[in-house]
């Protein structure tokens, strides 16, 4: 099929692939890429990136424009598109063979300006890091003033719209700006950046290990590695993007998986260290490993020669003081030959090497930057190597990605990075894209995806890939339970337990509560192991090791432990649980179905304490512990006492495990007696550690409300409550929390989190305001919220990723409830709904707008940095109209043109309670002005209309501060 008729076909596919993120970028990208081909000129780009206009009438255009032009554009168009578009977004699109191959055009042009456009892709990318010299650079030179300055610089731009702003306005400045610019690029380059490795001449030798190495870290990466029962399975088959974001930027745009180690987002440029944190489970070692598998193929991080895999958990077994080329060949790739060469052009050309950790929250010792080391040829204990490359005092210039849980990184190591990047999990389209990859059989596959959409909170789990992968396993379990289907972790883990003991059984065991019974030495053995690993940060295991537990070949054989892969083949025949979870899952099991173990075990879990001291029978691990005491000890005193992360979730899965609801699982296998001893322990435990958060408040200031701001294991000890589904005991643990303002921001708060929120927080006695600003919560997040909205008196939900599919759930539910207005009218207390920096377009505002016409108590509405536009700004307006309680509007940065300020201006008019409206950083030119000068005549209660960074001049800005005061420019 010809490329032209592709394009029609597929319209409304490609549309909605380009707009469904409701983020610009996917859309700004391609048109990179086609003004670099010479397939739009740059008029055509202008009519398209018309400012104001929606996004999905500036892809329409886009579609037409290209349809017009014919077979060769079209071509083109396609072969951008499939760059571009993440893996989930392009599924069901057909790109033809018949696209053209896309190179930049590297000849040399006849203009400066004309190479802006030539090689506008490589320049935006180049630019993200630099975007401020440029234009203190065109500042000086006369090109640029202060407000052009001011309108690169607008904190709703992500960092590649920084920089297609920037090309955009030194084009319209001429030649000469356009050189200011390629020469400061140029200069920026030459000291710092990575050579072109064309422009190398490497030894041979070093060529030679260059491909040994690659061929190594591409056996490796080649089969998924993260879960159990997957080493046949091909990661490209497999693999599904997950959803990054910079932690400390606010960056609408999804971030790609070179991003990482890009320019976009760096806080520290003195750093090497990069940081990709992230919940356990979100699919980090899985990431890592396609990077390394796209390194090795030479389909991505080309700018780096050499690229060198380290897993911390490996790390541990390491008990030799090492150098850095022993690190290095020892444990990645031993060179045949001539090793003191290749190493010294590592260290003459180290912009060019990556060093990648995996788990550094699984290392023994916790982060510090006390032992310096500085020589690269100086031995010293692994871990103190690994610190000395973090902070940068060894191999200066080597980047360096670290992953990491982010509960696990401390200030001191933030201070040494680079940047930070979060991987948030699987966003909805990525759930559907890893089911249906994960079932060929599509009828499968829908049944799987209609199953967890009619249970919300097994969404909610889904967006993490491990419980993904493990509802996709246990498909036919997950069909055939109906009403049952699981809804907490534990009940997930259960059901992948469930799946893989009835599976390796001959007899097939039927669904029966006598499955666990049938495998119950199998599961205390596995327990014994995981526990006493998860104790001593242990997370591989030798064979002496598992003989000491008395595990058998038939117990491996049950999948749940995996041979663990070591790249320098230094241990033969080690073993590491299928995923850490996993591990903390069979902990649990342990300590819930052992009668072997002390009575303070539960108690000193729940208090994280040393979990050494228990008493419990004593395991010798010989792969990950010294062999002599004074060894031993001196590595416990530098090592962590227990590893928090891991005995939190161990502790969430034994609160889930005791639960009243799986008592009958536990009849035969131990006595109830003490099972139910063990559940009061965990409800005493769970109790006191909330009573201890709600003791920490502090008495407000004379007044003001009472706010709590939640301490790092609030979160957790809610997370263990809902696990337990006891709701007496969340009743119970709620009943003494008075405050008037709940504050969870920056609390890694996404859908799995907000289910377990919903599930406490509903039992509060007094109305709250609730703030999970900086999270991840999402349109399923927000449905998860829905049955505790009856107790919120105000909701703030910025930076949220939130589309107007969430505003559409949020209103039906929240907005047009009796009973949340009820509360608000008793206590006399004013709504307030901030939803700045989402996804909302002017559908998810018309949808707001339909909700706000029944509301009388809303006084705060915040919707900056949305895209609502003027249609959807008319619908706000026109609903706001008869409020009586509206205090405050800011619709900063939303695309609102003059059409949107006149139908502002007709709330002005209308308003007795309106007293500021922010308007800042969007488009509306003098017309709307002079509405809005006009409505503020006949309205003495507004105080102040900010337009600041809209489409005036500076002749019209004068002339305005003159006929109203108010407006603040």
């Amino acid at each position: 099929m010809l490329a032209e008729e592709l394009v029609l076909k597929q319209r409304t596919k490609i549309l909605h692939a380009l707009c469904s993120s409701g983020s610009a970028e996917h859309l700004e990208r391609v048109l990179d890429i086609l003004l670099a081909q010479g397939a739009l000129i740059w008029e055509d780009y202008q009519n398209i990136q018309v400012p104001g206009r929606t996004l999905y009438t500036n892809a329409r255009q886009l579609l037409d424009l290209v349809y017009t032009k014919g077979v060769d554009t079209c071509g083109l168009f396609l072969h951008a598109l499939k760059l571009v578009l993440p893996e989930a977004q392009a599924v069901g699109l057909s790109f033809s063979e018949s696209c053209s191959n896309l190179e930049e055009n590297d000849e040399r042009q006849s203009t400066s300006n004309q190479t802006l456009l030539a090689q506008r892709p490589s320049l935006v990318h180049k630019l993200q890091g630099c975007v401020d010299g440029v234009l203190e650079a065109l500042l000086d030179s006369g090109h640029f003033s202060s407000a052009d300055c001011d309108e690169v610089r607008l904190p709703i731009y992500t960092p590649t719209q920084q920089a297609r702003r920037l090309l955009d306005h030194v084009r319209s400045r001429g030649d000469l700006a356009a050189s200011v610019l390629l020469q400061y690029i140029h200069q920026k380059q030459e000291p710092g950046l990575p050579l072109n490795q064309r422009e190398l001449t490497p030894p041979k030798e070093f060529l030679k290990y260059q491909k040994k190495l690659s061929s190594s870290v591409s056996a490796q990466a080649c089969f998924l590695s993260t879960y159990g029962g997957t080493s046949h399975m091909s990661l490209d088959d497999i693999y599904t993007d997950g959803e990054l974001e910079l932690a400390e930027v606010n960056a609408h745009g999804p971030l790609g998986l070179e991003d990482i180690v890009g320019l976009a987002g760096i806080v520290n440029e003195e750093a090497d260290t990069v940081l990709v944190s992230g919940e356990a489970g979100s699919g980090k070692s899985t990431l890592l490993q396609r990077l390394h598998l796209l390194w090795a193929r030479g389909l991505a991080l080309q700018d780096f020669l050499l690229l060198f895999p380290f897993s911390c958990r490996r790390l541990n077994s390491e008990h030799n003081e090492l150098s850095v080329q022993e690190l290095l060949f020892q444990h990645c790739c031993w060179p045949d030959r001539n090793q003191e060469e290749i190493f010294q052009f590592i260290l003459d050309h180290p912009h060019q090497i990556l060093f990648t950790f995996d788990g550094l929250d699984e290392l023994k010792q916790s982060f510090t930057d006390e032992h310096r080391v500085c020589c690269p040829t100086q031995r010293a204990p692994v871990h103190v190597l690994l610190f000395n490359l973090i902070q940068g005092s060894l191999m200066k210039g080597v980047q360096k990605v670290v992953t990491s849980r982010s509960e696990a990184v401390s200030p001191l190591l933030k201070k040494h990075l680079r940047k930070e990047v979060v991987l948030k999990g699987f966003s909805p389209a990525g759930i559907d894209c890893f089911v249906r990859k994960h079932h060929r059989d599509p009828t499968v596959a829908a049944k799987v995806l209609e199953s967890m959409q009619a249970n919300t909170a097994l969404l909610g789990l889904c967006h993490s890939p491990v419980l993904c992968w493990i509802v996709s396993q246990c498909h036919k379990e997950l069909l055939g339970c109906g009403e049952g289907s699981p809804k907490t972790i534990t009940d997930v883990y259960l059901m992948i337990l469930q799946h893989f003991l009835q599976h390796q059984s001959p007899l097939k065991s039927t669904m029966g509560l006598g499955w666990l019974q049938e495998h119950l030495k199998t599961v205390l053995l596995l327990g014994q192991l995981a526990f006493e690993g998860i104790r001593s940060t242990c997370y591989i295991f030798s064979g002496t090791d598992l003989e000491a537990c008395g595990v058998t070949e038939k117990d491996i054989c049950m999948v749940f432990l995996i041979k663990s892969k070591d790249m320098s083949s230094t241990h033969s025949k080690c073993y590491e649980f299928s995923h850490v979870t996993l591990q903390c899952f069979f902990a649990a099991l342990f300590i819930v179905l052992s009668s072997n173990t002390n009575r303070s075990v539960i108690p000193k879990l729940f208090e994280l304490e040393n979990m050494r001291e228990t008493g419990l029978t004593r395991v010798c691990f010989g792969a990950c512990l010294p062999s002599s005491d004074q060894q031993q000890q001196a590595s416990e005193k530098e090592s962590k006492a227990a590893e928090t992360p891991n005995l939190q979730i161990t502790a969430m899965f034994v609160s889930g495990l005791l639960s009243q609801r799986h008592q009958n699982l536990w009849l035969h296998c131990c006595p109830s007696a003490a099972v139910e001893k063990k559940a009061r322990q965990v409800a005493k435990c769970l109790s006191k550690g909330i009573q201890k958060h709600f003791r920490s408040i502090p008495q407000p200031v004379q007044g003001e409300k009472k706010s709590m701001h939640a301490m790092p294991d609030f979160v957790w000890l809610i997370k263990c409550l809902y696990e337990m589904q006891e709701s007496q005991i969340a009743k119970d643990a709620m009943s003494k929390l008075e405050v008037d303002h709940l504050k969870l921001t920056y609390c890694n708060i996404g859908p799995v989190e907000c289910t377990a929120l919903a599930y406490v927080l509903q039992h509060l006695r007094n109305p709250v305001g609730l703030q999970l600003d900086n999270n991840s919560v999402g349109d399923v997040g927000v449905e998860q919220l829905l049955p505790c909205m009856h107790i919120c008196n105000s909701l703030y939900l910025r930076n949220n990723n939130i589309t107007d599919e969430g505003i559409r759930k949020l209103i039906a539910k929240v907005i047009q409830c009796d009973s949340f207005q009820k509360i608000a009218y008793r206590l006399s207390s004013n709504v307030t709904l901030l939803l700045g920096n989402n996804n909302i377009t002017a559908e998810g505002a018309t949808q707001l707008a339909e909700g706000l016409k029944v509301n009388q108590t809303l006084a705060y509405l915040g919707l900056w940095g949305n895209r609502i536009g003027d249609a959807g700004t008319e619908a706000l307006a026109s609903s706001l109209e008869k409020s009586n309680s509206l205090v405050w509007l800011s619709l900063v940065g939303n695309g609102v043109g003059s059409a949107g300020a006149c139908a502002l201006a007709n709330l002005i008019r209308k308003s007795t309670s309106l007293q500021e409206l922010w308007l800042t950083e969007n488009c509306i030119t003098r017309t709307g002005v002079e509405c809005l000068i006009q409505a503020l005549k006949h309205n003495t209660y507004v105080t102040s209309v900010w337009l600041r960074n809209n489409d005036l001049s500076l002749e019209d800005v004068e002339e305005m501060k003159q006929l109203e005061s108010r407006l603040i420019f």
